[in-house]
């Protein structure tokens, strides 16, 4: 007698050693993709399976890479504390009692650098713990999971325990796609998707283009997988990874580490990209063994055809890179993108006279805090300190996780750090977000620091607007910080031992994987209770860091006229513009408070200041959000003009919520970054760009304009702008805009989550 075949969803695996009952679902993507390649019968790459293999309706659903949304249905969430606030008191909004897909909460932004781990650990938990136990509450409330503040940065955490081949994954931060290291697609996103996702609805995105890097030869040397990344950055500039996912492919893969193709991917957000990954292979099944997941491994291998780009599968756009010539990168300042090779580096930095001396290097962070990265970087510290050389710059080192960092404890690497002056700071984002109690420099002083983060805008890392900040791998960073400046290339220059002699750094060396194996550290897992009625949300109404939504208002239905401009943005307006970190972090669950910072870091193309915009009632000038809250507050909608790939940066949703909650109407600009866009449109914005991006010169900060054509707002069908100017003149631009029909429902409404909660008292 003839029996049925065995089908992969018959093998139960779980998705992470923490959630017994979250299976695996590879069965979905088989069924989806038997479905998707009837329809499209062509070759698909890696990334279109693993997206169409997520498909909601893969019978019905329009698939054009770049032009259709697609409603995708993601296997688990994840939400780091600063914007877990945001997301949980919308989702408590949604009138949800359980997160419909698995989803974890983690604590790691809210940690300020000042004088190391331990300390700056319990002085955060002392000072924010209003907000930790809204958290705790929230997520055992809802059945989150909940990972304790010291356990780690949120992408190193989900590396770890819970990313695997083949997944799709939202993050509520823009480097979620540090699990594309794990062969898994993992894309940041704000809030408000991570609630639509926990409320059982799909996950809208617009069909992503696919850029193929091809790496061929074999890294080694001082050459690291971040070089790849800075080399692609130079290449892609910014927003050429825009709507696009960048998969990895070519024989050069098999020389970078699991953890190495993490760094890759999780630097991918600096090109604006809607991803990175990488094709399931040898290096990911040690990693997964090697973190106590050798399950998922072996059902990871019983799926590998779907874990890699069919044969002859086609790409918008292809990058080559010969990984035998590559050379390390140091890219910066002010943009992860300026990319310069270390041999020309020194000769770039004098020509631009940027300032010599390096005051500080900083290694770790969610990028490049690896055993890997940790052993290769304690091999050069060994190395001076047995020739008796000193450190020339601070030194601070941020472990990724609690996991790493009880394993260098273990394995010597943190005493080979501090034995030279060294100082390792808590398992948390830091100084990479801007949470760093600086002393060493003066407000405005120009001084350089050096880097193994990933972004490097305009004063991210300390509010100083005069630090030159630079990117590159952890090993750069460490030799350069034994020479303290810039022209020093550790490939090539010499420095003077104790015994007055020249030495030169041999290459770095280390281990992919710890011997010993993983010493998982303290225990800083919370798992949701087994009665979570009795459980109560904190939440206090005096509280000055939390504080309940209250729903934004529908559209009234009526063509905007005469809206006042609250400020036209020149040059590059990122979310930290939109929306500072650094001090402002506390606020993330207070909407009224955090919008004092709105836009106060972008420059007004009128004067050229910063935070200081003409209030066209009064004549008087003040501080963008207090003119925003002027205009709000007597009934007038406002608009912001911008220029390119405004909201660049971070997934931070409060970049849309404040000029929301502010009163604004609309963002005007050449072009937007992709979560920003979403962000907005999410909130009841209007996300319009310039249908002639020339038109942006012809706006002026005094302009009066109405947007005509609203009341037939439909998909493709452009607005138009008319500005009338203070001489009497009008002129008229066209808009365009990206809305769907349903997208256009959420602006009506007032909101996405003004539509979702609607449609709950429907099916009431």
């Amino acid at each position: 007698m003839a029996t049925a075949a065995p089908r992969i969803g018959d093998t139960k695996v779980p998705m992470s050693l923490f959630e017994k009952g979250a299976f695996i679902n590879y069965q979905r993507i088989e069924d989806n993709l038997a479905v998707i390649r009837k329809r499209l019968d062509r070759p698909l790459t890696l990334s279109e399976k693993i997206v169409y293999g997520h498909l909601d309706d893969p019978h019905g659903q329009d698939i054009e890479r770049g032009v259709s949304y697609l409603k995708l249905r993601p296997d688990r969430v994840a939400c780091q504390d600063a914007t877990a606030q945001m997301a949980l008191l919308q989702f408590m909004s949604a009138g949800m009692d359980t997160a419909a897909v698995p989803t974890t909460v983690h604590c790691d932004h809210l940690i300020q650098a000042q004088v190391g781990g331990e300390k700056d650990l319990a002085r955060a938990i002392s000072i924010n713990k209003e907000v930790y136990d809204f958290l705790a509450t929230a997520t055992a409330k809802y059945g989150l999971g909940f990972w304790k503040p010291g356990s780690g940065i949120i992408h190193q955490i989900i590396l770890e325990n819970y990313a695997f081949p083949g997944g799709l994954m939202i993050g509520t931060d823009s480097h979620t796609p540090n699990a594309g290291g794990l062969g898994m697609v993992a894309c940041g996103v704000g809030g408000a998707d991570a609630v639509d996702v926990m409320a059982d609805l799909p996950w809208e995105l617009k069909c992503p283009k696919v850029i193929g890097v091809n790496l061929t030869g074999k890294i080694s040397g001082w050459t690291t997988p971040k070089d790849v990344i800075l080399k692609v950055a130079g290449i892609l500039t910014v927003k050429g990874g825009t709507g696009a996912i960048v998969e990895y492919k070519g024989s050069g893969i098999e020389s970078l580490s699991c953890t190495g193709m993490a760094t890759i991917c999780n630097m991918g957000a600096e090109i604006g990209a809607t991803t990175s990954v990488f094709p399931f292979n040898h290096r990911m099944v040690d990693y997964l063994k090697a973190t106590k997941r050798e399950d998922i491994a072996k059902y990871a291998k019983r799926f590998a055809h779907n874990l890699k780009a069919d044969e002859g599968a086609e790409y918008d756009q292809i990058v080559n890179i010969n990984l035998s010539e590559l050379e390390p990168h140091i890219n910066g300042p002010f943009t992860p993108d300026l990319a310069t090779p270390i041999s020309k580096f020194a000769e770039v930095a004098k020509k631009n006279n940027w300032p010599e001396e390096i005051r500080v290097g900083l290694i770790g962070s969610c990028t490049n805090s690896s055993y890997e990265d940790m052993s290769r970087s304690a091999s050069i510290v060994k190395q001076a300190a047995e020739h008796g050389i000193d450190l020339k710059s601070k030194f601070t080192i941020t472990p990724g996780s609690e996991q790493v960092r009880a394993t260098i404890a273990r394995d010597g690497q943190i005493e080979a750090f501090e034995s030279v002056g060294g100082v390792v700071l808590a398992n948390a984002c830091g100084p990479c977000i801007g949470q760093w109690d600086r002393k060493d420099v003066k407000m405005g002083e120009p001084n350089t620091i050096i880097t193994s983060y990933n972004r490097n805008f305009t004063g991210r890392n300390d509010a100083n607007p005069a630090t030159h900040a630079f990117v590159t791998s952890p090993d750069i960073v460490t030799a350069m910080s034994f020479a303290g400046r810039l022209s020093f290339n550790p490939l090539t220059d010499s420095l003077v031992g104790s015994d007055g002699k020249p030495f030169r750094f041999s290459d770095p060396t280390g281990n992919e994987l710890p011997p010993r194996g993983y010493d998982p550290g303290e225990e800083t897992f919370q798992p949701p209770p087994g009665d979570r009625a009795a459980v109560n949300v904190a939440v206090d109404p005096k509280s000055d860091r939390l504080q309940l939504l209250q729903p934004f208002e529908a559209w009234d239905g009526k063509t905007p006229t005469d809206l006042p401009i609250l400020i036209k943005v020149k040059g590059k307006c990122t979310t930290d513009h939109i929306s500072a970190g650094g001090p402002w972090l506390k606020y993330r669950g207070h909407l009224q408070n955090i919008s004092q910072n709105c836009l106060i870091g972008a420059i007004n193309a009128e004067n050229n200041e910063a935070n200081k915009v003409k209030n066209q009632i009064t004549g008087e000038y003040e501080g963008v959000p207090q003119t925003a809250a002027y205009y709000r507050d007597k009934g007038i909608k406002w608009v912001v003009i911008g220029d390119s790939n405004y909201g660049e940066g971070s997934s931070r949703e409060h970049a849309a919520l404040e000029p929301r909650y502010l009163g604004g109407l609309a963002i005007i600009v050449c072009s937007f970054a992709r979560i920003h866009e979403t962000n907005l449109k999410k909130q009841g914005m209007l996300a319009l760009t310039f249908a002639d991006p020339a038109d942006y010169d012809k706006i002026r900060p005094s302009d009066r304009v109405d947007i005509l054509g609203l009341e037939s707002f439909a998909p493709g069908k452009n607005l138009t702008l008319v500005a009338k100017h203070e001489d009497g003149t009008k002129e008229e631009f066209s808009l365009a805009h990206s809305f769907n029909e349903g997208q256009i429902e959420w602006f009506k409404a007032g909101s996405a989550l003004n539509l979702m909660a609607a449609k709950s008292k429907e099916r009431l």
